[in-house]
C-alpha cells in the first residue's frame, strides 16, 4: 500500500487514491465535496486534551507523538484496528489533516503506525 499525507487545504487528485479524514473536527472553512473523503476515521485523531497539547505554546512534538503513540496502543486500539482493516486491500491511501506543519503533526505519526502495522 503506497500510503501518503496531504493537507484538506490542499486540492484533490485522482492519485490520492482513498481519503481518510484522520482529525476529530472537521477543517475549517472546507466543503464536503472539496475535501472527497472517503472515511472519516475521526476515531484514531488525538483526545481534544492531547490535540490542546499539540498546540500550546512550546509543546514538544516528540513528546506528544510518544503521548499519541501511547493512546493509538491503549484507549484508541480498537479504532486503530477498525481503520486498518478499511485500509486492507487499497492500493493507495492519503491520509488528509488540517494543520499547517506538514512535517510535525499527528498525520505524520499515524502514517508510522500505519506502516509498522500493515506492512
Amino acid at each position: 500500500m503506497d500510503l501518503r499525507r496531504k493537507r484538506a487545504y490542499d486540492s484533490t487528485s485522482p492519485d490520492d487514491g482513498y481519503r481518510v479524514l484522520v482529525d476529530r473536527l472537521w477543517p475549517r472553512g472546507v466543503s464536503k465535496e472539496h475535501a472527497a473523503i472517503d472515511l472519516w476515521a475521526k476515531e484514531v485523531a488525538p483526545s481534544t486534551e492531547l490535540r490542546h497539547e499539540w498546540h500550546a505554546p512550546g509543546a514538544d512534538f516528540e513528546t506528544n507523538a510518544a503521548h499519541y503513540r501511547a493512546d493509538l496502543a491503549g484507549p484508541q486500539a480498537d479504532a486503530l484496528d477498525t481503520l486498518v482493516e478499511a485500509l486492507h486491500g487499497r492500493p493507495v491511501v492519503t491520509l488528509v489533516y488540517a494543520v499547517n506543519d506538514t512535517e510535525h503533526n499527528h498525520a505524520v505519526v499515524l502514517e508510522g503506525v500505519l506502516k509498522n502495522l500493515i506492512d
